[in-house]
């Protein structure tokens, strides 16, 4: 629900005037704590059904292809190189985006590549990583139970978010 402004604007005097509060400390605490998980849980259904919105239109325009997981991808570039497995680490370039187009992270901003176990990403990078040959490039676009599912990862990915990648891989790397 709503704040109560006038309620809110008492309570904060009577707590600076040391007057009686409407709630105890406790009580305070519950109601703050259930208003925010409130709003986490709303945020999480508008992200959700954004996402499914988002994701049953995106699988019907030409190139994309959708595994039974629900990843979506189209290959922006084919690469001729080998597959990595669960069991490699791989160099890789990658650009985040929320469905907006808000940027949340990018090795390609950063003009630096990152290397990470196969294993060790979101289950949806993990799912493409070991579709993809070296040297191809891939626009992913990650449901959010492939990604930070219901709680999200903090700053601009929110809980629910379905996020999109576009992700070179440069290389497998040696252990």
């Amino acid at each position: 629900g709503e704040i109560n402004a006038d309620l809110l604007a008492k309570a904060i005097n009577n707590v600076l005037k040391n007057e009686n509060t409407l709630f105890t400390a406790e009580q305070a605490n519950d109601l703050v704590r259930n208003y925010f998980e409130g709003l986490q849980k709303s945020k999480q259904e508008q992200n959700a059904k954004a996402g499914e919105k988002f994701l049953a239109e995106n699988k019907t325009k030409a190139g994309v292809i959708t595994l039974p997981s629900g990843l979506q991808y189209t290959i922006m570039k084919a690469g001729t190189g080998p597959k990595p497995t669960a069991a490699n680490k791989v160099k890789t370039h990658y650009h985040g985006t929320l469905l907006d187009g808000t940027v949340f992270d990018s090795s390609v901003d950063r003009k630096e590549p990152v290397s990470f176990q196969v294993t060790q990403v979101i289950a949806g990078w993990t799912e493409a990583l070991q579709l993809m040959p070296v040297g191809s490039k891939w626009k992913l676009f990650i449901p959010s139970n492939l990604a930070y599912g219901e709680h999200g990862a903090g700053g601009a990915i929110g809980p629910g978010a379905t996020l999109i990648f576009e992700v070179e891989l440069l290389a497998i790397e040696a252990d």
